[in-house]
């Protein structure tokens, strides 16, 4: 057993109450994660108390029920972080206050926390780092949590086309060829698309404001998506589907919520974007990351530095 897969499971075996975290804004990597090592290590050890927990996401019920937890046990419970490179995107309460924290992330490092911490900034996703956890351990698995595993990784890598490699293909089939999984269910849970977001989509595409160097961006307000029957979470669920247009290098997305909360989506396809993301608070990938912020002037800022990176980004590729 390899020594941080033992580290981890010695972990796991030593306390009867786990709470099981990921970030923020959740997406199906995050819960896809979270949920199958929840649900292993339930199987595993029956007699644990184990908890899923963070804020739930109706379109997302598919992998599982999120625990509301009244009392936290911070001196004598583990929990474990998925997902998530930096402790201001965490999604519990008092998270400073864990006394004992495991970290599973495929992010580039930002903060540094628990005891224990598996970081691999080349793997495809979370779901792919978990289930390297249980493959080479006495976790057990079965369907349900294969499936979860399966969906976190197809959708972190877009279906394949990002961040994959020899290594995420090998794992993915031995996942098809071990479990009884229903692929094309398991992609229609993932990608499947109430009218009113398709609707949205059209919106977006004929309002998006692209200028000549490849950087585009939409913002969004709440009466425009209550007019067409959605929230400011829609945007976030289909900006991967602008991903193929020639003119464009980087884009963003922006929605704002009733309470003024701004979320921005941003992509790209060549540019890294996550340095700029965590200027203003946000964080993710290289070439996929977002922030949170209720100012209008970090916003502008951020789309400025968007837009200038584009330019460079541009400069370079023409030399």
């Amino acid at each position: 057993m390899n020594n941080i897969y033992k580290l981890i499971y010695n972990e796991i075996k030593k306390y009867k109450k786990i709470y099981i975290a990921r970030h923020i804004g959740p997406d199906p990597d995050a819960f896809g994660s979270q949920m199958a090592l929840k649900e292993s290590i339930k199987l595993t050890f029956p007699e644990k108390e184990v908890y899923a927990v963070g804020a739930s996401v109706s379109r997302f019920k598919y992998f599982g029920k999120v625990d509301k937890v009244l009392n936290y046990d911070y001196e004598e419970g583990l929990l474990i972080v998925t997902d998530t490179p930096d402790i201001k995107r965490v999604d519990i309460e008092n998270f400073l206050m864990f006394k004992h924290v495991v970290k599973i992330d495929h992010h580039p490092m930002v903060d540094k926390f628990g005891k224990v911490e598996y970081i691999n900034d080349k793997a495809s996703s979370a779901s792919e780092l978990v289930l390297e956890v249980l493959n080479n351990t006495k976790l057990k698995m079965n369907d349900s949590i294969a499936g979860n595993l399966f969906i976190g990784i197809v959708s972190d890598t877009n279906r394949f086309l990002f961040n994959a490699n020899a290594r995420t293909f090998a794992v993915v089939t031995d996942l098809i060829k071990k479990y009884n999984l229903d692929v094309e269910h398991l992609y229609r849970l993932v990608y499947s698309k109430p009218l009113s977001e398709v609707r949205l989509m059209g919106h977006i595409a004929s309002t998006l404001k692209v200028d000549k160097y490849g950087f585009a961006y939409v913002e969004l307000d709440e009466d425009v998506m209550n007019s067409f029957g959605s929230d400011s979470a829609a945007a976030s669920n289909m900006i991967n589907d602008f991903n193929n247009i020639n003119e464009v290098i980087i884009w963003v997305f922006v929605s704002k919520d009733k309470n003024n909360l701004y979320r921005v989506n941003i992509r790209s396809r060549g540019p890294i974007i996550n340095e700029i993301a965590a200027k203003y608070g946000g964080g993710g990938h290289k070439y996929a990351s977002g922030i949170r912020t209720e100012s209008k002037e970090v916003i502008d800022n951020l789309l400025h530095d968007l837009n200038e990176c584009a330019r460079e980004y541009n400069k370079e590729e023409e030399k």
